[in-house]
C-alpha cells in the first residue's frame, strides 16, 4: 500500500510522518500493494484534522478524525479503517468478488451482527435532473435549505451533486461512466 500525505496550515516532521505509515502499514495485509491510501493533514482554529482514504479498485474505505492530539487521531483513523473493512467484510466480498486488490481471507470478522443487518429505505423521491451550472445548483441548494443538490451538469452533460461541506464551503461530486 502507498500511503500519499497531503498536509495544509500545519508541519508535518519526519516523526509524523513516520507515525502515520506505521499506524497505517497494519493495513497492507487486506490490501495489494498497488493500493494508494491519500492522508490529509490539517490544522482547523486550535484542532488538527486527519482524514485517510483508501481507494481499492471501487470499495472506498473513509475515516476522518478532529483531534487536540495529531497521534491520537492518526490512531483512530488506523482503527476506524480497520473497524469499517471487518464490519462491511461480507457484503464487500459479495461485491467486489473478483477484486484482486483486497484481501478478503485477511480481514478479521466483525464482532457485530453488521453483517447480516439490511439497510432499510424509510422514503422514496423521484427527482427530475434540471440542467444548470454548479453556481445554480449551490444557489438552488442555499434556497431549499438543503445541504446537498442533485442536477444535470450543463457542461458536462452528467449527474452532478453538490454538497456543503463541513468547513461552510462547498463540494461538487462529478459522474464518470
Amino acid at each position: 500500500m502507498k500511503i500519499i500525505i497531503t498536509v495544509k496550515n500545519i508541519k508535518a516532521n519526519d516523526h509524523l510522518r513516520n507515525t502515520i505509515k506505521t499506524k497505517l502499514s497494519k493495513l497492507d495485509k487486506y490490501f495489494s500493494s498497488d493500493i494508494e491510501t491519500a492522508v490529509t493533514l490539517s490544522m482547523e482554529k486550535d484542532r488538527q484534522k486527519i482524514e485517510a482514504t483508501i481507494n481499492a479498485a471501487g470499495a472506498v474505505f473513509r475515516a476522518e478524525e478532529t483531534t487536540q492530539d495529531i497521534y491520537t487521531g492518526i490512531d483512530r483513523i488506523a482503527d476506524k479503517l480497520s473497524s469499517q473493512m471487518s464490519k462491511f467484510k461480507r457484503k464487500i466480498a459479495k461485491r467486489h468478488k473478483d477484486n484482486k486488490s483486497i484481501r478478503f481471507e485477511d480481514i478479521p470478522d466483525s464482532l457485530e451482527a453488521a453483517d447480516t443487518a439490511t439497510f432499510e429505505i424509510v422514503r422514496r423521491k423521484t427527482y427530475e435532473l434540471m440542467p444548470m451550472t454548479p453556481e445554480e445548483a449551490i444557489l438552488q441548494m442555499e434556497l431549499l435549505s438543503h445541504s446537498f443538490f442533485i442536477f444535470l451538469d450543463m457542461e458536462r452533460d452528467a449527474a452532478s451533486v453538490v454538497y456543503r461541506r463541513n468547513d461552510g464551503k462547498y463540494g461538487l461530486l462529478e459522474t464518470t461512466r
